[in-house]
């Protein structure tokens, strides 16, 4: 008799206890492995839907002020220095980042004004916003049409009107409506769209291409600000911020504190109750685990005696105990991942929750799984193993 035929040997004898104790840790574990990858593609899907509610980090040019008063008469803040944003020079250090992965849209402005005439009135002032259409509508899916559509405008055709978007406010003060001809500061314009009212700034806009803003303002390459939205679950948005500021030294980054803990808020939120759950069932199978090992103890005493009588030290019983417990952990944990990555993809394909949810198989993480489950069993049979190390020869003899 060995350490290792000992345990298959009771194993054999008491197969329903074994096969059921077997079920009950995987099932456990199962769970576990599965409520991991769901919650952690989940978050990593939910991440990425609330990165069309607006953005989470800022680029602005870097500028100097200086409040000004002399008198009691106020100038208020004149501007000393303003660095120019180029935007070809600023989406090339962006993408050069470490963490550039981590960034999901890169939505530059252009902002100025302009005079449009071809609404119900014969000609108004209105604020004019240059944007990347494509990724402005990916930035904000909020957006809906009260009146036109919302597909991303493309280019404009060589003598064809420029594509346009307006805001609910803008639209209703001059009297805009879908498919209608324009003209701003002398240039052909064509309204593709209203949208909804938001709420926010964008009511009293009107959106236009990038390049035509750009050309009204009179500054070509260049940009107001960027607009970046960072998945932040990969990395902390302070790493983001500080890779972007060295990448532009000579604009300012800074994070939408407020907007970036309310995503992570969200996401870690379904995380952290996957391990909670996770942890409770873990518990549950190891106390389940400790009371059939003191039930195999109580049994099996006469066993015990007879192997404390022919010589096993109490080291060797205590180890008996333990390598059974850490067997059945061992079986546990492989059938439980197998089970628990068939469970989650399942689970993720049925409620389409996420994209490319395969059956992946990864050898290291099937044995961390393993192991952990192992030494997570071994662990729980230690006050049994303790238990039956102390069993006296005596009480075989006696009972023989």
């Amino acid at each position: 008799m060995t350490l290792f035929t000992i345990p298959l040997r009771h194993a054999k004898a008491k197969w329903p206890r074994t096969l059921l104790l077997i079920a009950v840790l995987t099932l456990g574990l199962a769970s576990m492995t599965g409520l991991h990858r769901v919650s952690g593609m989940i978050g990593e899907s939910f991440e990425k839907k609330l990165i069309s509610y607006g953005a989470n980090i800022l680029i602005t040019p870097k500028k100097e002020s200086l409040n000004i008063s002399y008198g009691g008469y106020s100038l208020g803040d004149v501007s000393l220095d303003e660095r120019p944003l180029f935007l070809g020079e600023a989406i090339t250090a962006i993408n050069r980042i470490p963490l550039r992965a981590n960034i999901a849209v890169i939505a530059p402005k252009m902002l100025t004004a302009a005079r449009i005439s071809g609404g119900a009135r014969q000609e108004s002032s209105v604020a004019v916003v240059g944007v990347d259409f494509e990724q402005e509508i990916a930035l904000k899916s909020y957006w809906e049409a009260a009146a036109g559509s919302l597909s991303s405008p493309g280019p404009d055709a060589p003598g064809e009107p420029v594509p346009a978007l307006a805001g609910a406010l803008a639209a209703e003060k001059l009297g805009l409506t879908p498919g209608q001809d324009l003209e701003i500061n002398g240039r052909a314009l064509r309204l593709g769209g209203v949208l909804r009212s938001t709420g926010s700034d964008d009511d009293s806009v009107i959106f236009v291409p990038l390049g035509l803003a750009q050309a009204m303002a009179d500054k070509p390459g260049l940009a107001s600000f960027i607009e970046v939205a960072a998945l932040c679950s990969g990395c902390p948005i302070e790493d983001l911020v500080e890779q972007l500021s060295a990448a532009l030294p000579g604009a300012e980054t800074r994070a939408l504190a407020q907007v970036a803990e309310t995503r992570m808020y969200a996401v870690n939120f379904a995380q952290n109750l996957a391990f909670s759950v996770s942890l409770v069932i873990l518990v549950t199978a190891c106390a389940m685990l400790i009371m059939s090992m003191f039930s195999a103890v109580a049994e099996r005493r006469r066993e015990i005696g007879l192997m404390r009588a022919v010589g096993f030290s109490r080291a060797r019983v205590f180890a008996v105990f333990v390598s059974e417990a850490a067997g059945m952990g061992f079986l546990s944990g492989a059938a439980g991942y197998a089970a628990g990555r068939f469970l989650s993809s399942y689970v993720l394909n049925r409620l389409q929750l996420a994209e490319n949810a395969g059956l992946d198989f990864d050898l290291l993480n099937f044995m961390a799984v393993s192991l952990a489950a192992a030494l997570a069993a071994a662990l729980a049979a230690i006050l049994p193993a303790r238990s039956a190390s102390r069993v006296e020869p005596a009480e075989a003899l006696i009972a023989l």
